[in-house]
């Protein structure tokens, strides 16, 4: 269920009703009988990418180093033999 307040009860609860708004809850806000604004969060920002997160987790063998087959070399240039 939405919680309406007035302009007035907004201004005084601002960090309350932001708060609220995070949490998932909906708030409007509204003039006189009259809802006007809904209070929304912003989109999570991404977190960062931590540089080495996988470190350890993986190991590079010699074959990573070899050349392609012919076959497998081919279909990456389009196909082209």
């Amino acid at each position: 269920m939405a919680m309406i307040f007035t302009v007035h009860q907004a201004k005084t609860q601002l960090s309350r009703l932001i708060a609220s708004a995070v949490g998932g809850e909906e708030v409007i806000i509204a003039r006189g009988a009259t809802p006007v604004v809904r209070l929304t969060p912003l989109a999570a920002a991404r977190p960062k990418r931590a540089f080495g997160a996988f470190k350890g987790q993986f190991a590079l063998t010699q074959a990573f180093f070899e050349p392609l087959p012919d076959d497998e070399l081919g279909a990456w240039d389009g196909g082209a033999d």
